[in-house]
C-alpha cells in the first residue's frame, strides 16, 4: 500500500489569521518501507517571518524571499502524493493550512478521511505521556541529532521511522525475513539466497563419468580425485 509521509513548516499558528505555509516536506512510502522518493520545496509566504516561528526552523523572510509561490509548486504537489492515505503528526494542523493555500488558488481541500494522525495512534499507545515527534524518536531509538530545528523533509523522514514502529510494522517485517528462510553464501556482505527446497539433478552422464576414471587412473597410485569418485 502507498502512503505519503508529510509535514510542514509555517509562519505561525493560524491559517485562518495570515499565516502560511513555507516547506513542505513528503516521504513515499509502500508498504510501510520508505522507496527513497520524497518531494520537498520552500515556499515564499509573501510575508514577513514572526521571530517565534523563526526560531523554531529557521527559515527566514530573506532566505524565502526568492521560493516559488504555492501556485507555482501545486501541481507538482498533488501529482506527487496523488490519492495515498497521508501520515501527519498532529494532522489538523498541517492539513488546516495545506487547504488554506488550496483554497486560495481555488483546488479542492483535501478531505481529513486520507489522513493518518500520528499522534493520535501515539496518544492511543502510550497513554498519559509526551508524544511529540522528539519524545517518540527517543522511545523507539531513532537517531534524531539532525534536528537542531525543525524542518520538514527531514521530521517526515523521522516520522517514516516512528510510524513503522507505532502500527507495529518493523516487528512484522522482521518476522517475514525469519520466515523467508534466507542464507549467506561466502563473505557477510553477500546478497541473500533462498536455498532450495529440491537440489538440482546432476548434470554430468555417465559417459562423462567414465572418461573422468579412465583420465585419473593415468595419474598413478592413489591420486587425490579418487577421493571424490568413491561411489559415483
Amino acid at each position: 500500500m502507498r502512503e505519503i509521509v508529510l509535514d510542514t513548516e509555517t509562519t505561525g499558528l493560524d491559517a485562518l489569521r495570515g499565516d502560511r505555509l513555507v516547506e513542505i516536506g513528503c516521504v513515499e512510502i509502500i508498504n510501510r518501507m520508505p522507496t527513497g522518493q520524497v518531494f520537498h520545496r520552500y515556499i515564499n509566504p509573501q510575508r514577513d517571518m514572526p521571530a517565534e516561528a523563526f526560531a523554531v526552523h529557521g527559515l527566514s523572510t530573506e532566505f524565502l524571499s526568492d521560493k516559488p509561490l504555492f501556485h507555482e509548486v501545486v501541481e507538482d504537489f498533488l501529482a506527487f502524493i496523488g490519492d495515498a492515505p497521508l501520515v501527519i503528526h498532529n494532522a489538523s494542523f498541517d492539513i488546516g493550512f495545506i487547504n488554506a493555500e488550496l483554497d486560495r488558488v481555488k483546488r479542492a481541500a483535501i478531505p481529513r478521511e486520507r489522513l493518518v494522525d500520528t499522534l493520535l495512534l501515539a496518544r492511543r499507545k502510550h497513554p498519559g505521556v509526551s508524544n511529540r515527534l522528539d519524545d517518540l524518536c527517543s522511545r523507539y531509538a531513532i537517531d534524531n541529532s539532525r534536528r537542531t530545528k525543525h524542518g520538514a523533509l527531514l521530521d517526515a523522514e523521522l516520522l517514516a521511522e516512528v510510524y513503522v514502529d507505532l502500527v507495529g510494522a518493523r516487528q512484522s517485517q522482521l518476522i517475514l525475513t525469519q520466515d523467508a528462510q534466507e542464507i549467506r553464501i561466502g563473505n557477510a556482505g553477500d546478497t541473500p539466497r533462498r536455498q532450495r527446497d529440491v537440489p538440482l539433478a546432476p548434470r554430468v552422464t555417465e559417459a562423462e563419468r567414465e572418461a573422468h576414471r579412465a583420465f585419473v587412473a593415468t595419474l598413478g597410485d592413489k591420486p587425490i580425485w579418487m577421493d571424490f569418485l568413491t561411489g559415483a
